[in-house]
């Protein structure tokens, strides 16, 4: 399951009043709790309580396991305990990446150069986060050197996963219908297209896709950039 996929079943499990309750109880304990405790917390029975916080384990929501309560080693089974784990769940409908521009310019105040400007230093590091991906999918595949169509059909793929939402509008063409750094691109449309096409440039280069170019192509309500066979 893709990340987007794995947000969603956590949030469904949480439309749940009982379920909700208990995550809520166990988050603000700080501390691994049993099920007699989380069935009281919310009023229900033992039984229940253990339905349902094993949907919230399977949700990815919390983390089980045995141990004695209370650092007491009884006779018998260790009792069955529960934690949060340290998923972010979040749920963008289109997908949003803020995160990843965050950390693009994060870095490039860490890193900027004597000779850069703000903006170059992000360029810089947005064209670098690209690369690196691109890198890690062609040593991942090891396809070689990349026709057009490979390096496109390799670009849906991956870029899919990234929120862009990539469609094939013609044979050599691949636009991407979302941009995941919406709204923010509103506030500075300038800088955030021109770390999108870093980032895409810096991609195809990882790839070695050298019969493909991102290019400089805006659109209402779309990512500015696309992905041309040459």
């Amino acid at each position: 399951m893709d990340e987007a996929g794995s947000a969603m079943t956590a949030v469904a499990a949480l439309d749940d009043d009982l379920r909700r309750g208990m995550y809520d109880y166990i988050r603000r304990a700080r501390r691994p709790v049993g099920r007699d405790e989380a069935a009281s917390a919310v009023g229900i029975s033992r039984k229940l309580a253990a339905f349902h916080l094993d949907k919230l384990v399977a949700a990815g929501l919390l983390c089980a396991r045995y141990e004695p309560l209370g650092g007491i080693r009884k006779v018998g089974r260790p009792s069955k305990v529960y934690e949060p784990t340290p998923a972010d769940i979040r749920i963008s409908i289109p997908p949003r990446r803020h995160d990843l521009l965050a950390d693009i310019l994060v870095d490039a105040v860490l890193t900027e150069g004597d000779q850069e400007n703000a903006t170059q230093a992000a360029v810089r590091v947005a064209r670098e986060r690209g690369h690196h991906l691109g890198t890690a999918e062609r040593e991942r595949t090891r396809p070689g050197r990349l026709g057009a169509e490979r390096a496109l059909t390799r670009a849906e793929e991956v870029l899919a996963g990234y929120g862009f939402e990539p469609d094939r509008e013609a044979p050599g063409c691949v636009r991407l219908r979302n941009c995941p750094f919406h709204p923010l691109t509103a506030r500075s449309p300038e800088l955030v297209c021109g770390l999108n096409h870093a980032f895409l440039q810096g991609f195809l280069a990882g790839l070695q896709a050298r019969s493909t170019e991102a290019v400089l192509e805006p659109r209402p309500g779309e990512c500015c950039v696309a992905l041309r066979s040459t």
